[in-house]
């Protein structure tokens, strides 16, 4: 028989297990993990309203991914051009950047795995005699590892060509030149962050799903139960 248990700390599992993966996964599509120097705006670049010149673009570079100015559409709103700069993995413009992709794609896909099952413990805690709040716990530790990989040796890339054309001739590995830091570098950092306390708060979680308060619910014969 399917008994649903819902406690706080179980439920409180799931959703930062959801969301971790979704940072994550959000992180590494994106085109922000590198802002590129400024560059100024052409005498063409004119804002038709106020006669003044707009503020210098600043392109944005991903592992795989790219935002660009767009010339001939500078003057519109929809001035700028994002996509994928590599047709395939062999194009990512760094060694390193490739590395970095296989590592985080392999945390993410064993934290969204983590947060389908999580979805499901409310109805089955165990598997094959084995918590499986524990096993996705071990899981969310295991991804984390792989991002933190991930995330070392994405700066170690910061000297390939492609990081230069946007970053500067002073770009090297570790050093970014005139580049910053766009948000989803600083977002997949805060999710791996997050990834190790989900995989220290699964313990809290099975503890909370196989208490004394929840064997005596079952006991009386409930199928539905919540407790905080």
């Amino acid at each position: 028989m399917c008994h649903v248990i819902v406690t706080c700390r179980s439920m409180l599992w799931t959703l930062l297990s959801i969301v971790v993966a979704f940072a994550e996964l959000i992180a590494f599509m994106s085109a922000d993990w590198l802002i590129g120097k400024a560059k100024p705006s052409s005498s063409e670049d004119v804002d038709n309203r106020t006669g003044g010149s707009q503020e210098p673009y600043r392109p944005t570079l991903g592992i795989y991914w790219r935002c660009t100015r767009i010339s001939h559409m500078q003057l519109s709103r929809r001035d700028t051009l994002c996509g994928p700069y590599a047709e395939n993995f062999n194009e990512i413009a760094s060694g390193f950047w490739q590395a970095t992709a296989i590592f985080l794609a392999v945390g993410i896909m064993i934290l969204c795995a983590v947060a389908f099952v999580s979805v499901f413990t409310m109805c089955v805690q165990s598997i094959m005699k084995k918590s499986i709040f524990n096993v996705c716990g071990l899981l969310q530790g295991i991804a984390g590892l792989f991002l933190i990989l991930g995330l070392i040796l994405y700066p170690a890339g910061w000297g390939c060509q492609k990081a230069i054309s946007y970053c500067g001739p002073y770009a090297s590995a570790y050093k970014l030149g005139d580049c910053s830091l766009g948000w989803a570098f600083y977002t997949a950092i805060g999710g791996t962050i997050l990834t190790f306390i989900c995989a220290v708060f699964s313990a809290q979680a099975e503890i909370a799903t196989s208490s004394d308060k929840v064997q005596e619910e079952i006991e009386e014969g409930k199928n539905l139960i919540c407790l905080l």
